[in-house]
């Protein structure tokens, strides 16, 4: 029972007289007295019915309604019988300490009055009983059940809404609106509160994965609405439960995609993909490594239930999420990838230079050297990006690359799984995404906290062309980083036109070209620790430029020339050429 409650009974005529704003405020109980200070008799949350008889001066209001608000008391109900209305001392001070007065009519007895709060709150307290065994009784019956069951409850309409703006569960609402509330909960410096004439009350941590109840016209302090926030918790559970089910199902799929072995038809049945709909890859990483995963499955949430979600490559521990030393750029001998850093005792020999000291392309595409590692056609994309943002303005990603995730490797040494830095997403939808995704991460900018997410998607595909698709999406992630925005989205319509053509070629094709004009490369860089290949990238990158690509490598005009004319001599090429420059350029695009 609130005090705004007893403003309503016709029978008692209460008249507000302060505290309009306060009325939400529980009522437990009532209680009379004529005391000045009746402080320590009271429990608090009562209502304080008073005569007034203890009035002689103005004076005595202030401390009276201050002992009031000392005990708790909920409100003041008061009457002056026979001697007109309320003194406006007495108003003053109660409006003064954030009291409620209300005027009693002086044909009303305090004991009505009384009277009528405890049948109140005895017959509140069984409506409450039942209220809550209905809550509980549809908190087994889904979300949408239960929500209505809620809003039934509080008597206003309720809303479960995502931190990216979206509708999970509830009547529906302009996103505006929705957008709106969402700004609102990460505007306020704590929950519950009102706002917009809408009580709001978190459901989850305060991130981009929370959620939110929405309460039209409600309290946020109401017990009702407190339990069903808790109740919408637990089914936020459930659905998180689910998701990671979901995520393991994924994983043999995802891991085939990432590593490009094994047979991909078989997995995609196994995850109850269809081979003649079309599909779409989608690819989100975060600046900082932390929540990609569920960041993706809450904005996909709306678009594609059924999406297959996981992390990149199948695991934490798998691909250039984890950290790992292939991300870090040590190769599987000892050796040094670029950008590492590593004591390795395989080296490059004087005659050819040392290696470069600033990192020109990423570990993972070194490594494809290794006949070993060369299968690995769709992940160097992706371990790219780290290297991308840094040269994009984004120092932390850079230097978390180029140090090797110390805190990702530190995790793993005591065997906790390093924290994923990109998941990706199969979805079955022929319609482009991207303009649904980008609204929604302009909603949950707010809840970013400051981290840059990136999105990558990939062009429709059958299953049988889905490592082409995931090699789209690994590329419009990497533009994407280029761009050094907060939020992007980049769809492969973006993406340069070779990337595309190589994409659609099929693995086993790509893998034959990159071995025709690059086997002998490959091998010497394998055999001998150098690193000629990386040179070869730079050298095309800066279009020949001998001064451009002997800064970029940090080595002397001449030991680049040295260097180049050892390229040329092993794969039989002359670079001055520019359609054996274009050959080599797409042969390198490929691993």
């Amino acid at each position: 029972m609130l005090v705004g409650d007893l403003l309503r009974m016709p029978d008692l005529r209460l008249r507000a007289r302060t505290g309009d704003r306060w009325l939400d405020r529980p009522v437990t109980g009532a209680r009379t007295t004529e005391l000045t200070d009746p402080g320590r008799y009271l429990d608090g949350g009562e209502l304080v019915l008073s005569g007034l008889h203890w009035h002689r001066a103005d004076a005595d209001c202030a401390p009276f309604a201050s002992a009031l608000v000392g005990a708790g008391a909920s409100a003041l109900a008061a009457s002056r019988a026979g001697a007109g209305e309320l003194p406006e001392a007495l108003v003053a001070a109660c409006l003064a300490v954030g009291l409620p007065l209300l005027e009693v009519p002086e044909d009303v007895s305090f004991g009505a009055v009384a009277e009528r709060v405890v049948l109140e709150l005895a017959g509140g307290a069984g409506a409450r009983l039942a209220g809550h065994r209905r809550l509980v009784a549809a908190a087994g019956e889904g979300l949408e059940r239960l929500v209505a069951v809620g809003a039934a409850e509080l008597g206003a309409p309720c809303r479960v809404l995502s931190a990216t703006g979206a509708l999970v569960a509830g009547p529906d609402l302009p996103h505006e609106r929705r957008a709106a509330l969402v700004r609102d909960r990460f505007d306020a410096e704590r929950l519950p509160v009102v706002v917009r004439r809408t009580a709001l009350l978190p459901v989850g941590p305060r991130s981009a994965t929370g959620w939110l109840l929405a309460v039209d016209g409600g309290s946020p302090h109401d017990a009702t609405a407190l339990e069903l926030a808790d109740l919408v918790g637990l089914e936020r559970a459930r659905v998180l439960r689910e998701r990671a089910a979901a995520t393991r199902a994924a994983t043999p799929l995802l891991r085939a995609l990432a590593t490009g072995t094994g047979e991909l038809s078989t997995r995609a049945a196994a995850a109850g993909l269809p081979e003649d709909e079309p599909l779409r890859v989608v690819m989100l990483s975060t600046s900082d490594g932390r929540e990609a995963l569920p960041l993706l499955e809450e904005l996909l949430a709306p678009l594609a239930p059924d999406a297959l979600v996981g992390v990149w490559g199948g695991g934490s521990d798998v691909g250039p999420a984890a950290g790992s030393a292939q991300a870090a750029g040590v190769r599987a001998d000892g050796g040094l990838g670029a950008g590492g850093v590593g004591t390795g005792a395989n080296t490059n020999p004087p005659s050819e230079g040392p290696p470069p000291a600033a990192p020109a392309h990423t570990a993972a595409q070194t490594t494809a050297a290794h006949p070993a590692d060369a299968q690995a056609a769709v992940a160097p994309a992706t371990a790219h990006i780290a290297d991308t943002q840094a040269a994009a303005g984004h120092p932390a990603a850079g230097a978390q690359a180029a140090a090797g995730h110390p805190a990702a490797d530190a995790q793993a040494a005591t065997g906790h799984p390093a924290a994923p830095r990109t998941a990706c997403a199969v979805l079955r939808t022929s319609t482009d995404p991207s303009p649904a995704l980008r609204h929604a991460l302009r909603t949950a900018l707010p809840a970013l906290a400051g981290r840059q997410v990136l999105i990558g998607v990939s062009s429709p595909v059958r299953a049988a062309a889905l490592r082409g698709a995931a090699q789209e999406a690994c590329w419009a992630l990497e533009l994407a980083a280029e761009r050094g925005s907060r939020t992007e989205v980049v769809t492969a319509a973006e993406i340069p036109p070779h990337r595309l053509l190589l994409a659609a070629i099929p693995d086993q094709a790509r893998a034959d070209l990159r071995r025709r004009l690059l086997g002998p490369l490959l091998d010497h860089d394998a055999a001998r620790g150098t690193d000629l290949l990386n040179t070869l990238r730079v050298f095309l990158d800066c279009s020949g430029s001998w001064t451009t690509t002997a800064a970029r490598l940090h080595v002397h005009v001449n030991t680049l020339r040295y260097r180049v004319g050892r390229v040329e001599e092993l794969l039989g090429v002359d670079l001055s050429r520019f359609d054996r420059r274009v050959d080599l350029f797409l042969a390198l695009q490929t691993g």
